[in-house]
């Protein structure tokens, strides 16, 4: 038997090894049915194998799962997490290990393995990755559209670009790839919105369904402004997203995608302070807000009212399930 060759695949998959590995460095069945008798190995799944008996590690299931069903690739939260991208918290070793394979192919998963079938996998997957996983732009994009929420998925999308491992241009170009994907069109908007321009698809859906569903003010779009500090010296000129004159009030959407730099941050902050020098009130909202359009209308409407405005947010049909006394 090649021992070297079998301390490598220990070593390279986390201390995981399958039956046809054993078999192709010169064990057999007996070795394995004394390593395991021995206590030196443990089952994992049906010819996958563990150098421990106790407790598996999280990359040591998800090596096991990719052997189970090789050739197959990490999808879903660990094939971002291979990619040293981290979506929505940090999962513990419990969570199911997501996988992709060819869509020619049909496989039996034990619990604790979901397997997803996808075509022009061999496009797709990183088979010489260790461990193999599905590219960054296509588990991204895959994970988005099978969020519980839109703006759980707008939330994997800004994840996966704040890491800097992508761009927003990248998902997008990835995404012509998807003609069939759930919430494409979503998706396509979100990663369209560099969060500048009157027409920008976030500007577009607060205007109709936070603004006009809900019967807010019209708002002025895409305000130039000159702002000033109290001895009269101009700052610069700055656009403002929405302005409600009367009500001194603005309202900006913020829809860049990994908006995480230091530098433009403390421009948001300084904008906003200098509003406030002036009487204005800045409300600053994401995605996250937009779609969740009922209750931000109602904020909106809450603070147009406290600064003189006689209305009231109106119900947008008979799901809008929003009331001022549920926001918090």
């Amino acid at each position: 038997m090649d021992h070297g060759a079998m301390q490598r695949h220990l070593r390279r998959q986390s201390g995981v090894v399958s039956r046809q590995q054993v078999l192709a460095a010169g064990g057999d069945d007996d070795l394995i049915g004394r390593s395991i008798r021995r206590r030196e190995w443990a089952r994992v799944h049906e010819g996958v194998y563990v150098d421990h008996t106790g407790p598996t590690t999280r990359a040591q299931r998800e090596w096991a799962a990719v052997l189970l069903h090789a050739p197959a690739a990490l999808a879903g939260v660990a094939a971002l997490r291979a990619h040293r991208v981290e979506v929505g918290g940090r999962p513990d070793r419990r969570d199911v290990v997501e996988l992709a394979v060819d869509r020619s192919r049909r496989v039996d998963d034990p619990p604790g393995v979901r397997t997803m079938q996808l075509r022009r996998f061999a496009e797709h997957a990183q088979l010489g990755a260790s461990p193999p996983r599905l590219r960054l732009e296509p588990a991204a994009l895959l994970l988005a559209s099978r969020a519980a929420t839109e703006d759980a998925a707008v939330a994997v999308l800004a994840d996966t670009v704040r890491s800097g491992r992508t761009t927003s241009t990248r998902l997008g170009g990835e995404l012509d790839r998807f003609p069939r994907l759930p919430r494409r069109a979503l998706l396509g908007a979100v990663l369209l919105d560099v969060g500048a321009g009157a027409e920008s698809p976030l500007e577009r859906r607060y205007l109709r369904d936070v603004e006009r569903a809900h019967r807010l003010p019209v708002g002025e779009r895409q305000v130039t402004e000159a702002t000033r500090v109290v001895d009269g010296e101009v700052i610069r000129v700055v656009r403002r997203d929405v302005r409600y004159r009367a009500q001194a009030t603005l309202v900006e959407l913020d829809g860049v995608l990994g908006h995480a730099a230091a530098l433009d941050r403390w421009s948001d902050l300084d904008r906003d302070l200098v509003a406030a020098l002036h009487g204005s009130v800045t409300l600053r909202a994401g995605w996250q807000q937009v779609l969740a359009a009922c209750r931000l209308a109602v904020i909106v409407g809450q603070v147009l009212g406290l600064r003189g405005w006689s209305g009231s947010p109106a119900t947008c049909g008979p799901d809008c399930a929003v009331r001022p006394a549920r926001i918090a």
